[in-house]
């Protein structure tokens, strides 16, 4: 393992044990809104805190971009840390098991090492850029699915952009026609990490954030899955707009994506 990804996945169980412990001492919670709909928790802040302190002892002079502490411009602002310390706080509120940590590295804005670590379950996703991507050690693969019938979808419905619902809901009833089902599970970083070992077919989500995301695309194409923005490019990351999946699928869930969607999200 690299030493860069073995720092990843330090910080990342370092995490994963503030997150647990919170998760069964439910009476130590604090929970504050960032926007509409958007919540935060002191056990956000204090996995963050963990993962940066990490980091940050092998790396002192990289640059961090985190939900909760925003961007710190490190003297190397070649490496970059993109993380999310929680992802699937809304879960996490509930005291349902489905979040995740997740924590990518990119060099002069390319993903080279990613880490998304599920502590309920001790399932531990980790890829660099070239060398493939592994669940607790062994090999991930996307799907075989050669078209949509038949494949398990997951999406995560725009609270944030609730103005674009009436357009989403048209599309998700398209893919529903087409597909076995969809889930909403919660975890943009999750659902990623399921579609690059198979768990599901295909991913799409719109309004998300780079760290939501970052770790999860390098995961997808190091087990040979494709991301593209809803147009069918690469500027997810500039739109928040996501789709992955293998080639054949990408390629049907765009087709219907151009067929139902406005032009003004096909980006």
């Amino acid at each position: 393992m690299h030493a860069m990804l073995n720092i990843a996945v330090r910080a990342a169980r370092a995490a994963g044990k503030v997150l647990v412990k919170a998760y069964e001492n439910p009476q130590l919670l604090e929970v504050a809104t960032k926007s509409e709909n958007d919540f935060v928790t002191n056990v956000d802040k204090a996995a963050e805190e963990a993962i940066i302190s990490t980091i940050r002892k092998s790396y002192p002079r990289h640059s961090i971009l985190a939900e909760e502490s925003g961007q710190q411009i490190g003297d190397d602002a070649d490496y970059q840390w993109v993380i999310d310390p929680l992802d699937g706080t809304t879960n996490f509120m509930r005291g349902i098991p489905h979040f995740c940590v997740s924590i990518a590295l990119t060099v002069k804005g390319v993903p080279h090492h990613a880490v998304v670590y599920d502590p309920m379950r001790d399932d531990l996703f980790t890829a660099s850029r070239g060398a493939g991507a592994q669940l607790n050690g062994y090999r991930t693969r996307v799907s075989q699915s050669k078209t949509l019938e038949g494949t398990l979808l997951a999406t995560g419905f725009p609270f944030r952009m609730k103005h674009i619902l009436e357009d989403y809901q048209k599309l998700f009833s398209a893919y529903f026609m087409e597909v076995a089902d969809i889930r909403r599970m919660g975890s943009a970083a999750l659902d990623l990490a399921y579609v690059a070992c198979g768990r599901l077919d295909g991913y799409f989500e719109a309004g998300l954030k780079p760290w939501d995301t970052m770790a999860g695309e390098l995961l997808v194409r190091e087990s040979g899955g494709m991301i593209t923005d809803f147009s069918g490019g690469m500027e997810q990351q500039l739109s928040g707009n996501i789709v992955a999946a293998n080639q054949k699928v990408i390629q049907q869930m765009l087709v219907q994506m151009r067929k139902t969607l406005p032009a003004t999200l096909l980006k």
